[in-house]
């Protein structure tokens, strides 16, 4: 692939990002597409004219801007734009649609189940309660980017989940059936994902998950579900309003 601009050799501009921003226009004008594989660095740097050295820094960059990732066995690969997500009180299918992404879910389980004790604490239930687990594989534009397992109270929900999940959020479900979201408390943290987890996103084993647990109250402060996801690290990430007290 060549560079859309020359390279300014006396120009103050380090070489290595004249190649990261060339690279990353190729990207955004679709020249490259998702999938498509870079040069591998020694071509580049015979075609270019540079060190080896100034190509890796150019690539590094475009991994930290999360436009390309290094995949083994296949090189450096372009990949989708990553999905950027405020944190607010929403679901992951009304930030897709309101981004204009194409949000689709597949629907894994939807069982009633026993809450064992940690959950029903969480969930302010008694020991043994009757529980909705749900498990949903979120996709976006056809990629797979979320794993998504969530606790409700059995019988909140008055519809058929597993029909109605796959055509919407389970947040728009729930203010549909008149349960009025009001506040949560989530924990953001990051590990690797399980075979399990790699083999349904469609992702190396190991891959870096960014991870969600949230506890979702009403109105009158009772908590309504309690959910655990796993976004895949490359493909999405999180962006947070800080304000000084």
């Amino acid at each position: 692939m060549d560079s859309q601009r020359p390279l300014d050799r006396n120009s103050p501009i380090p070489l290595y990002f004249q190649i990261a921003e060339n690279l990353k226009q190729a990207i955004t004008e679709g020249t490259l597409k998702p999938g498509d594989r870079l040069d591998n660095e020694l071509d580049l740097t015979e075609r270019l004219g540079v060190s080896r050295p100034t190509v890796r820094q150019a690539v590094q960059r475009l991994v930290e801007q999360g436009l390309v990732v290094r995949r083994r066995g296949l090189g450096t690969v372009v990949v989708a734009p990553r999905i950027l997500r405020s944190v607010a009180l929403t679901s992951l299918y009304d930030d897709l649609s309101v981004s204009g992404r194409r949000p689709a879910t597949k629907v894994l389980g939807v069982t009633e189940t026993k809450a064992d004790d940690e959950l029903a604490a969480i969930l302010s239930l008694p020991a043994n309660a009757a529980v909705l687990s749900v498990e949903r594989l979120r996709l976006a534009d056809g990629t797979p980017l979320a794993l998504m397992h969530n606790y409700l109270p059995a019988g909140l929900l008055k519809t058929e989940p597993a029909d109605a999940l796959a055509k919407a959020g389970l947040y728009e479900l729930l203010r549909g059936q008149g349960v009025q979201l009001q506040a949560g408390e989530q924990v953001i943290g990051a590990r690797k994902a399980s075979g399990h987890e790699a083999k349904l996103l469609d992702a190396p084993r190991g891959a870096t998950v960014l991870t969600m647990t949230r506890t979702t109250y009403d109105q009158a402060g009772r908590p309504v579900e309690h959910g655990s996801h796993a976004y895949l690290a490359d493909r999405y990430s999180f962006r947070m309003t800080l304000v000084a007290h």
